[in-house]
């Protein structure tokens, strides 16, 4: 009884937080649209799938925009995809997020094929093997080849287009969620426990199980998840972790009042353009507008709102930054060793930047970064990998606590130590 006491304990404390009037709401519902779809614009790598997916959902569109982002998608893309298939690399999250923008657009997936060797074969098919590949990984290795919040899109991009999944790969993910393995290094992953929690919504609602009592385990330890990792300010888990865990919520059945808290957080974070990443605000949208990557299942395409326009902003003029503070850079390696750095970077800087002018000191600092769609991300630093196959990552922390932005995100105001530490995952 211990998960229900906790469940209505949070309910009567989110439903008695005041909702914003619905006009209110819409011109938030908008201005992060806009932002979006501002986004676009001279946007540089490869195009971002959750991005065409959020303004897909969006309840107006500015659908020109939109057809020629889905181009980029369709090419780039897919090359990129392409590519990767063939150096035999997994790649389950991008074709699990390139099946969901295809499909949030109504495009016959059917007609999306790879080839890889000499056999060419649909997107969907590539996805159900990629995901045969991560579940037999986790039965060899107790874990996915990439990660569960990888494996959760996957198995929500299958079941969300009706194909009749493998019970096996759904099995894992629910075994994963009862024995709490859905963590990033010692901390609960609440992005991860979102992405499952619509995925298995996806799966219950198919009817492939007869029995869903563990099922119905795996939802609910995911609900009690989430409502625990609610902070004081109303979001859950961090500011960016937010728009995934009410989409989940929603998915879930869970009544948009019972999460006025958080969504109270969203729009405030949203009117103090605290979500200026666009893979950020990509996952806000849907849930500001009580959609969740499940509505995809259902999407149609008829008689769409095209009237989303984008005013010209006038110019910012930036004046050059007289300001300066001390940054203590610490270097971590795998075996523990520690490097000391310090150097003085322009206020607002990003921690990026900072790298940047340690790297140009020629102090013998050097870094490598690699894209993702949240943005670069460190993948090298004095020549010492953190490498995904090996199930670690450069951690970067500001005074011991870890960045929740990405490393081109997140700006220095002040004097501070940042930790660079290769760790585990």
């Amino acid at each position: 009884m211990k998960p229900i006491l906790i469940i209505s304990g949070f309910l009567a404390f989110a439903s008695s937080v005041k909702c914003e009037t619905e006009g209110a709401d819409g011109n938030v519902h908008l201005l992060l649209n806009q932002n979006l779809l501002r986004s676009l614009e001279g946007q540089s790598g490869l195009p971002n799938p959750s991005i065409h997916l959020a303004l897909r959902l969006s309840e107006t569109h500015n659908l020109a925009t939109e057809s020629l982002y889905l181009n980029r998608i369709k090419n780039e893309l897919h090359n990129d995809i392409q590519s990767r298939l063939s150096n035999i690399k997994a790649v389950a999250g991008r074709l699990a997020l390139y099946t969901l923008a295809l499909k949030a657009s109504c495009y016959d997936l059917s007609t999306v094929t790879f080839t890889v060797g000499d056999r060419r074969e649909s997107l969907l098919t590539h996805l159900k093997k990629q995901m045969d590949d991560e579940k037999e990984h986790i039965t060899h290795s107790h874990r996915p080849l990439t990660n569960y919040y990888q494996y959760s899109l996957g198995v929500l991009a299958l079941c969300t287009s009706g194909v009749r999944l493998n019970i096996h790969v759904s099995n894992k993910l629910i075994k994963a969620v009862v024995h709490e393995n859905l963590k990033h290094g010692d901390s609960v992953s609440v992005d991860t426990y979102a992405m499952a929690g619509m995925a298995l919504q996806c799966v219950k609602d198919s009817g492939l199980y007869q029995d869903t009592t563990e099922l119905d385990t795996a939802l609910s330890n995911i609900k009690v998840k989430l409502v625990m990792s609610q902070r004081q300010d109303g979001h859950i888990g961090n500011e960016f972790s937010t728009g995934l865990a009410v989409q989940a919520l929603l998915a879930m059945g869970h009544p948009v009042a019972e999460d006025s808290a958080a969504m109270e957080a969203m729009r405030t974070a949203v009117k103090s353009n605290r979500y200026h990443n666009p893979m950020a605000m990509s996952q806000v949208l849907p849930a500001l507008q009580l959609k969740s990557y499940l509505s995809v299942k259902n999407k149609d395409c008829l008689n769409e709102d095209d009237t989303l326009v984008v005013e010209p902003i006038d110019p910012v003029v930036n004046f050059p930054v007289l300001t300066t503070v001390a940054v203590t850079v610490e270097v971590v390696t795998s075996s523990g060793a520690s490097t000391v750095y310090s150097l003085g970077v322009p206020k607002g800087s990003s921690v990026l930047d900072a790298l940047y002018l340690l790297k140009g000191k020629d102090i013998g600092f050097k870094f490598e970064t690699e894209s993702s769609l949240w943005g670069p991300f460190l993948s090298v630093i004095n020549g010492e990998m953190a490498r995904q196959s090996d199930r670690r990552y450069w951690r970067v922390s500001s005074d011991g606590v870890g960045l929740n932005e990405s490393v081109g995100d997140f700006k220095i105001e002040a004097a501070q130590r940042i930790t660079i530490e290769n760790t585990t995952y």
